[in-house]
C-alpha cells in the first residue's frame, strides 16, 4: 500500500481553507446594532492615529465623529532635513451611509496642500488637492480601526487621478 504524503501544495490549501470558515464564521457572529442606530449616534467619539493619502494629506490624525452621521478629520505632518523641508496639512468631512458594529461605509470629500523643497520655494507640482469619493472603515481590535478611502483627487495643475488613502485610529469618548 501506498501511503498519500501531505505536499507543501496540500498543506497550503488545507491552512487556506481552513482560515477562509474561520473568518466567515466570525462575521457572521456580528451583532447589529438597533435598526435605527439612534444609541449609538447620540454620543461623540474622538479618534487618534495615522491618515495617509493625496487628497486629504499625510501624517497625524484627529478624527471627531459628531453625535450624528457627520465625522470630520484633520491631519499634518512635517520632516525637516538639513534645510529641506516636506510637509503636508489636510482636513476631511465624511458622511456615514451605513454604519454595523464592525464596519461603517460613508461618502467623503477632503483637501490638503502639500510643500517640499527649500525655505522659499516649493518643488511640488500641484500641491493644493482636492478629492471627493467613497470610503469604508473595519473595526480591528480594542478600539483600533482601519480606514481606505478611493478618492477622485483633483491636483492644482490639472490633474484628476482616481487615488486610494490609508487611515488607522484609536477612537475613545
Amino acid at each position: 500500500m501506498d501511503k498519500k504524503r501531505m505536499t507543501p501544495m496540500n498543506t497550503s490549501l488545507l491552512l487556506t481553507l481552513a482560515m477562509v470558515l474561520a473568518v466567515s464564521s466570525s462575521l457572521a457572529q456580528v451583532v447589529v446594532p438597533e435598526r435605527d442606530g439612534a444609541a449609538d449616534m447620540k454620543r461623540s467619539v474622538f479618534g487618534i492615529g495615522f491618515a495617509g493619502g493625496p487628497a486629504s494629506g499625510l501624517g497625524l490624525s484627529f478624527r471627531y465623529h459628531l453625535p450624528s452621521i457627520v465625522s470630520y478629520q484633520v491631519i499634518g505632518g512635517i520632516v525637516k532635513v538639513d534645510d529641506r523641508m516636506s510637509y503636508s496639512i489636510g482636513a476631511e468631512v465624511q458622511v456615514d451611509l451605513s454604519r454595523t458594529g464592525v464596519v461603517r461605509v460613508f461618502a467623503a470629500g477632503g483637501a490638503s496642500y502639500f510643500y517640499s523643497g527649500r525655505a522659499s520655494h516649493n518643488d511640488m507640482e500641484g500641491p493644493g488637492r482636492l478629492g471627493f469619493g467613497m470610503g469604508g472603515e473595519l473595526y480591528a481590535s480594542s478600539g483600533i480601526h482601519t480606514t481606505l478611502e478611493l478618492l477622485f483627487t483633483y491636483f492644482d495643475d490639472g490633474t484628476v487621478l482616481p487615488l486610494p488613502q490609508l487611515a488607522f485610529h484609536y477612537y475613545f469618548r
